[in-house]
């Protein structure tokens, strides 16, 4: 069967996580399986309107007989090309997809998918998400309907899931503060080399769970480590890492009553999801590991399934 021939379900469609630094975009088989795939450094945060009709039209001179295109993240924020409503949690899939915008860029129609915007049970506080939400929907089309899920990152979620829909989470930022301090903040003439798992990443762990004292206080102690000789330069990334997960994990053990009783999945990047594997096994928590890009395909086929009656 040609592609032309194809009904718009049996298409192979383009997912794109289309974020404030970087553009991914997939060719998607209808198993859900990537047929094609490209990244680019032109994040909506560096392109003007121009700069995004470029994008696209670079997607489509490498996919030229492409199906339907959905796009999710930033390109769906108020400095995108246009502003997405969230969806407002819980949510699940059919929430999600019948949100998505359409909308036409330089002439190529496209859906951009809402993310999700919650109030914290524990707190009634506001949270949101752009981008997150297509992995979240890869997990739940993976069988995944009850527990808590993370994704680990710049701002790494915590993620309550009920009854195969999200119904909260919270944002953790401990990955911007990790890559602020040690590029210009203060800790950048201290810290030096890559985090890894061993003694000091540990004891940065026990150390932020603790929050005694509190994490403001224990990150400058970074510093006075180093300076009197407590903590080896080599170990310095380690232990920050350590201190900075370790004080998100404190949070989760308080806000939720599900945490631990089932093991969690990681969704996003190898290293990174490796040592909050670590953290979680060092208090006696299970977890598995799943691609961002993984879950990434099987979400926006979800999305794109559920829209066409599948």
């Amino acid at each position: 069967m040609s592609h032309a021939a194809k009904t718009e379900s049996e298409a192979d469609i383009v997912g794109i996580n289309w974020g404030s630094t970087n553009f991914r975009a997939y060719r998607i088989a209808p198993d859900g399986s990537a047929i094609d795939e490209y990244a680019a450094p032109t994040g909506v945060a560096a392109l003007d309107r121009d700069g995004m009709v470029e994008a696209v039209a670079g997607l489509v001179a490498r996919w030229p007989d492409h199906g339907p295109i959905y796009a999710s993240g930033m390109i769906g924020s108020n400095i995108g090309w246009a502003e997405a409503p969230y969806a407002l949690a819980p949510a699940g899939l059919g929430e999600v997809a019948s949100a998505c915008v359409p909308v036409e860029i330089g002439g190529t129609p496209l859906r951009i998918v809402p993310g999700i915007a919650c109030r914290r049970a524990f707190d009634d506080a506001p949270d949101v998400m752009r981008g997150e939400e297509v992995e979240l929907l890869g997990l739940l089309a993976m069988g995944q309907a009850q527990g808590i899920a993370a994704l680990p990152g710049t701002h790494t979620k915590w993620v309550r899931i009920e009854d195969g829909r999200i119904a909260d989470f919270f944002t953790a930022m401990s990955g911007e503060i990790f890559d602020r301090l040690t590029l210009q903040g203060l800790l950048a003439s201290v810290v030096e080399g890559e985090a890894v798992e061993g003694d000091a990443f540990h004891a940065g762990i026990a150390a932020g769970k603790s929050r005694s004292p509190g994490l403001a206080t224990q990150l400058f102690g970074v510093r006075a480590k180093v300076v009197r000789g407590d903590l080896q330069r080599s170990e310095s990334a380690s232990y920050l890492r350590g201190l900075l997960i370790g004080s998100e994990l404190a949070d989760a053990l308080d806000v939720s009553a599900d945490f631990g009783k089932a093991q969690i999945p990681l969704i996003g990047n190898g290293p990174l999801s490796r040592l909050y594997a670590a953290a979680l096994a060092s208090i006696g928590l299970e977890s598995r590991f799943i691609p961002s890009g993984e879950a990434c395909l099987k979400g926006f086929r979800a999305i794109h399934d559920a829209r066409n009656g599948d």
